[in-house]
């Protein structure tokens, strides 16, 4: 049976955060391969302006080129939205494939909110990604609300990156550089394009 990492977000834009934690994943977990899933729309970030699909599709691709574990999926980005990790999931399942869904460990409070969490935990294992600085995630909560959660979540501890999107989003804007926050691909991809900027 193969094992397939699946991370989705907006990648708006993919940092190193999001590459650490796919590769500390892959490594910990003995994935074959992390399949990054930019999202159309996310339903928890309705109202907030996003990067075009393509842009952030061309970013994804250019930030894991040099990773053989690493491949784009564009199956959430051709779907109408909202993107619902569920069905991704559904889409992805299959009796020969082991599913690793990768999420930050922050979000498990809010898992029993999430569409169909149940369904969520019945096609994929829960990879929690956990930072140096960040609590560790209340799992007997988790469980409390969502009996046998427990059973299908991994937690991983990767090293320290305070890096998000939303940083470097605004760095980007205020003209405050962002190397070595995310590949240079992506930096020199965000210049060409102007994407982030205040005009």
């Amino acid at each position: 049976m193969s094992r397939v990492g699946l991370l989705g977000g907006t990648f708006d834009p993919p940092h190193y955060g999001h590459l650490l934690a796919a590769q500390e994943a892959a490594w910990q977990l003995e994935l074959e391969r992390v399949l990054f899933l930019p999202a159309r729309q996310n339903p928890l970030k309705e109202g907030e302006t996003v990067t075009t699909v393509e842009d952030r599709c061309e970013m994804v691709s250019r930030a894991i080129a040099d990773n053989p574990l690493f491949e784009l999926s564009r199956l959430d980005m051709d779907r109408p939205p909202p993107s619902y990790s569920v069905d991704v999931l559904r889409l992805m399942h299959t009796p020969d494939r082991e599913l690793f869904f990768l999420v930050g460990a922050d979000i498990l409070p809010e898992l029993p909110r999430w569409h169909q969490p149940h369904e969520i935990l019945r096609l994929a294992r829960l990879v929690a990604i956990n930072r140096p600085e960040s609590p560790l995630p209340d799992i007997a909560a988790l469980e409390a609300a969502m009996p046998g959660a427990r059973e299908r979540v991994d937690l991983v501890f990767i090293p320290g990156v305070a890096v998000s999107a939303r940083l470097l989003r605004a760095r980007v804007a205020a003209g405050q550089p962002i190397h070595y926050l995310t590949p240079p691909a992506v930096e020199r991809y965000i210049q060409e394009r102007g994407l982030y900027r205040i005009d």
